[in-house]
């Protein structure tokens, strides 16, 4: 079987710093993946590199087995990935609804109203201006918009950041409900003990290298080890 995604020694800068020190994933087809790591381990520079935004300057990926290193982050998005940024990058200025209609139409499961169906709150607030949602409701529109795209790879950067308890557990059973909806994901969380409950596999980044790669189930059971490599946020 194909992956989802495969990436090969990849290496990436932010100018002459030297972030992604020869990376490997991989994400195969209805599966979800966590990637853990501490801040500055460089989880949203990988995320950015597979979407395109800084792209990798060694190194190669493979989206959908297409060779896409030097993809437009537009192509990428076209070709079935949905990104959802850390920060959300949602349209304050527009209404729910107008932020729901940004993007392009797109054939399959997901249209507006499903997205009303899977996050009723956002049916609620359909005229509420985004900017003035909270924070887990802003979460909830960002996730809506990107599977407006309808797209086979869900791409989730740090989704329960600065979440309420009771929010971050709802964003996450959300999460959960797309991997059964066939939808492969890549989930980057800072929250281990989270992420781990709903992965298949984790990989944690330390300085930009993988350290570590194997069954969530296993490194969520060995706490030391957890603690060790990537910190434990108990959720």
């Amino acid at each position: 079987m194909t992956p989802v995604l495969r990436t090969e020694q990849i290496h990436t800068y932010y100018g002459k710093s030297h972030i992604l020190h020869g990376v490997n994933l991989e994400v195969r087809e209805g599966e979800l993946v966590a990637l853990l790591g501490r801040n500055g381990a460089g989880k949203t520079t990988t995320m950015r590199s597979i979407m395109g935004l800084t792209p990798a300057r060694e190194g190669d990926i493979f989206l959908f087995g297409q060779k896409t290193t030097k993809w437009s982050s537009y192509k990428i998005a076209n070709a079935g990935v949905g990104y959802v940024p850390e920060g959300r990058k949602i349209f304050g200025h527009l209404s729910v609804h107008e932020n729901l209609l940004v993007p392009p139409v797109t054939k399959g499961r997901w249209q507006i109203p499903d997205v009303y169906t899977l996050f009723p709150r956002l049916d609620e607030r359909r005229t509420s201006k985004a900017g003035k949602l909270s924070g887990g409701e802003q979460e909830m529109l960002a996730i809506g918009r990107a599977l407006l795209l309808n797209p086979r790879f869900l791409i989730l950067d740090e989704p329960s950041q600065g979440l309420a308890p009771v929010i971050v557990q709802e964003v996450m059973r959300t999460v959960g409900k797309m991997k059964h909806e066939g939808i492969a994901v890549l989930l980057v969380e800072q929250n281990a003990f989270l992420a781990l409950q709903l992965a298949d596999r984790a990989y944690v980044l330390s300085d930009g290298e993988v350290v570590h790669e194997g069954p969530a189930a296993a490194l969520a059971a060995d706490k030391e080890r957890m603690e060790a490599l990537a910190g434990v946020a108990h959720g």
